[in-house]
């Protein structure tokens, strides 16, 4: 059995090319829509693609089931567990607790194992030229390296509206059941695998899908069992102090993730592979269509390089962290506008356009590589010694809860970055808003995104840290 974890480290999310080399046939589980690092493999292991599978209806990415079906022709396995609000809405091989999927000499069978979503399957994976059991187990968003997915993402995602299948308005009756049914899955399914079942999750640290997730890229049933923070609760039965851990603490869930999970359920457009080929604008091309509101530029430097000039509406997206930020800063299904790079050559190009299609983002009409006879300016920035005096509407913390909570710009309004976007009502009217994150980064992604669509947007210079190291009061 040829077993190959596939990691994305701009969204710190795992797939799994499995394949049998007896039959040279092979299943993805997980893939993202960058069908690329699939092919490379079957093509370094002389092997095809015809199966692929997913865990769960996923919340941070869009999946790439459907891509990779249309691009192959594989036969396409969905989980047909949770209910009807979570049933697929594309076609597909339904499978249920038990069901198995044959690869040759290796049997892939699903465990419905809900908690973090209604729907959700792990695979237990048996590579049978060498085991008749069980060996490894692909636990999607269910168990992590030291951590559990979230309970809570269908209210953080949805406020518990009946678009993701839920009708509890707070929440609160919805994510307390799906934490009794993680409770449930870890005590009868996955604490019933022997120790030495080696666990493959899909996701891994920096994911908003958990709490404080391992950077390991894989763990043991006997690791979780005995190290796991939830693995005394679960073997002293004691269900209303799991709930009670797993529910605290839980981090900001950024705004796309609603519209991921839609699309995930409904079915995501299909690309086509190979991706075309993105042209070279000409810089009037690309400066009429951001005076008319057709085309905007997309920055990919560094928060310091963007201070120092960009293009008047571009947005900061920080190459290896465009999908991220992408989700946070662009929402395709209210911004019409097409997608232009800023990027030294095509290659360059094309790397930023697969890491925003991850996230639905498939505006990209091209790329310049010079913001010459494109239309400039340097983004407003001000000291924190001069922020009293800095004419604004709000100081505006675009910081996760938590780091607010340890301390922030005394006055400062909280808003997730991934938030802000969706939540404008939030927002003054008019008026400067003064933004700020730790160190910059966030902020200046904020800042470009609100800019774009016609903020006053000024940012507090060196942000946070900035503000202590200058011995400026907290709160």
């Amino acid at each position: 059995m040829l077993f190959e974890r596939i990691y994305d480290y701009d969204l710190a999310h795992a797939s799994y090319f499995i394949g049998c080399q007896s039959s040279s046939e092979a299943i993805v589980v997980d893939p993202s829509r960058d069908l690329r690092p699939y092919f490379e493999m079957a093509d370094q292991h002389g092997m095809t693609i015809v199966k692929v599978t997913e865990t769960h209806i996923h919340a941070d990415y869009l999946s790439g089931t459907r891509e990779l079906a249309a691009a192959t022709g594989a036969t396409t396995y969905l989980s047909d567990e949770g209910g009807e609000e979570w049933r697929y809405g594309f076609e597909g091989e339904r499978l249920r607790d038990g069901d198995t999927i044959e690869l040759g000499n290796v049997t892939i069978t699903a465990v419905h194992t809900p908690g973090h979503t209604p729907e959700h399957l792990m695979f237990l994976i048996t590579d049978g030229a060498f085991a008749d059991e069980p060996g490894y187990a692909l636990t999607g968003d269910f168990v992590f390296c030291g951590d559990l997915g979230r309970p809570d993402l269908l209210d953080e995602t949805a406020g518990g509206s009946s678009d993701t299948g839920t009708e509890d308005p707070d929440g609160e009756e919805t994510r307390v059941e799906s934490a009794t049914q993680m409770f449930a899955s870890l005590r009868d399914h996955f604490l019933t695998l022997p120790d030495h079942v080696q666990v493959f999750p899909a996701h891994g640290a920096g994911s908003a899908c958990g709490k404080s997730l391992g950077a390991l890229p894989s763990s043991s049933v006997g690791y979780e069992r005995k190290f796991a923070w939830w693995s005394t609760y679960v073997e002293n039965d004691d269900e209303e102090g799991f709930i009670s851990e797993l529910l605290d603490g839980q981090p900001d869930a950024p705004a796309y993730f609603g519209r991921m999970k839609r699309q995930n359920r409904d079915g995501p457009s299909v690309l086509g592979h190979p991706l075309p080929e993105l042209p070279e604008l000409s810089a009037e091309k690309v400066a009429s269509g951001i005076e008319s509101g057709d085309l905007f530029v997309v920055d990919p430097r560094p928060a310091d390089d963007v201070h120092d000039g960009t293009v008047r509406r571009a947005i900061n997206l920080p190459a290896g962290q465009a999908g991220t930020y992408a989700g946070w800063a662009i929402d395709p299904e209210s911004d019409t506008r097409g997608l232009v790079f800023l990027a030294e050559d095509s290659e360059a190009a094309d790397e930023l356009r697969r890491h925003v299609i991850r996230v639905g983002v498939d505006s990209t009409r091209g790329y310049v590589t010079s913001t010459d006879g494109l239309p400039t300016f340097r983004p407003e920035t001000v000291a924190p010694e001069e922020l009293e005096g800095h004419e604004h509407a709000m100081v505006l913390d675009v910081r996760a809860t938590s780091e607010y909570s340890d301390g922030h710009v005394p006055g400062a309004t909280q808003l997730h970055g991934g938030q802000v976007m969706w939540e404008r009502d939030e927002l003054p009217d008019s008026g400067t808003i003064v933004t700020y994150c730790q160190s910059g980064t966030r902020s200046s992604v904020v800042a470009s995104s609100l800019r774009s669509v016609g903020y006053d947007v000024t940012e507090l210079e060196g942000s946070y840290s900035a503000w202590e190291d200058a011995g400026m009061p907290t709160a």
